[in-house]
């Protein structure tokens, strides 16, 4: 039985989930490499990512290299003699780094791979409607989460769930796939399965402005799931129009009515304390959204302070 030495790379608060199953778990984490702070919010000052403050929290040793290439960072990878590398949510390593530890590296992903390759598989698992998702770790190769599957995890997707709460299932169902890993690893059982792609593979595009947008000429469901996709980061948005004026709206919750009506999509209906939207076959009902300049709010607590016109329209 091999004792493991390990570099742990990740950035944001699902890998430091992982991260400390692997601390209490009582591996020996010889090293943590994280992205380089980064300057944030209005007065541009320095953020760490979420992987720094926890290692920080717990003294682990901390590498924050801006270019994986560079020689120095690859003569101080090197001197930490891991012989294991895991990786959460980083970024794509080069084949010095990955081929570097004798027992390879291995990345944790929020999917059921080889679907939902890329940047954001939680999100695009609930935007395309699937019912079932989960996290798979794999040996890393040159391209992006292709690589031989160790082992993979299932979950079923709730109806009403958002991306903020299977992030959190996931997290943990994924530290535990993690320590499985590890455990299969460390006893020399670690058998791989070649992915291979299916006629139709789906995959999970880079978030951006446009595919956050909502477009009300979709089915009930479609828009549903996106606003479930997206809630609480980044979020769903649309133009709210009323009286010559546009206001950008993110939408974090709604839920579908299905009725028949002849209004246009996107048509807004108001009441002192609902608010609806005309889609095809139905409404959807906004529940939670936020205004410019203005906190996320009820839709009742919204409407307490603001009235729409007959007019008023989502676009």
């Amino acid at each position: 039985m091999e004792k493991l030495r390990i570099v742990f790379m990740g950035t944001p608060e699902f890998a430091v989930g992982i991260l400390d199953t692997i601390i209490k778990n009582d591996y020996n984490v010889v090293g943590v490499i994280t992205a380089a702070d980064k300057p944030a919010g209005r007065g541009q000052k320095l953020k760490y990512s979420a992987i720094k403050e926890y290692a920080l929290a717990n003294n682990l040793n901390l590498l924050q290299p801006t270019n994986l290439k560079e020689e120095s960072f690859l003569q101080e990878l090197k001197s930490l003699n891991a012989n294991l590398q895991i990786v959460v949510a980083f970024r794509m390593l080069p084949k010095v780094v990955w081929e570097m530890p004798k027992l390879g590296t291995f990345n944790l992903h929020a999917s059921l791979l080889p679907n939902y390759r890329g940047a954001a598989p939680i999100n695009w698992a609930i935007i395309n409607g699937e019912t079932k998702t989960g996290v798979t770790t794999f040996f890393i190769d040159d391209k992006i989460d292709t690589g031989a599957i160790i082992l993979s995890s299932e979950t079923t997707i709730d109806p009403n769930e958002n991306a903020g709460h299977l992030h959190d299932r996931l997290m943990y169902l994924g530290s535990e796939a993690v320590v499985k890993t590890l455990e299969l690893i460390e006893q020399g059982n670690a058998s791989t399965t070649i992915q291979t792609d299916p006629p139709e593979i789906k995959t999970a595009y880079k978030l951006n402005k446009d595919n956050c947008k909502i477009d009300w000429t979709k089915s009930a469901s479609e828009i549903n799931n996106l606003i479930r996709g997206l809630s609480p980061y980044p979020a769903a948005w649309c133009f709210f129009s009323d009286k010559n004026e546009d206001w950008n709206v993110k939408i974090y919750e709604a839920k579908v009515i299905v009725e028949e009506h002849n209004l246009a999509n996107g048509s807004l209906l108001c009441t002192k304390k609902e608010m609806k939207i005309a889609v095809e076959n139905g409404y959807i009902q906004i529940l939670s959204l936020q205004f410019p300049g203005k906190k996320k709010m009820t839709t009742s607590e919204l409407l307490n302070g603001i009235s729409f016109s007959e007019l008023a329209k989502a676009h």
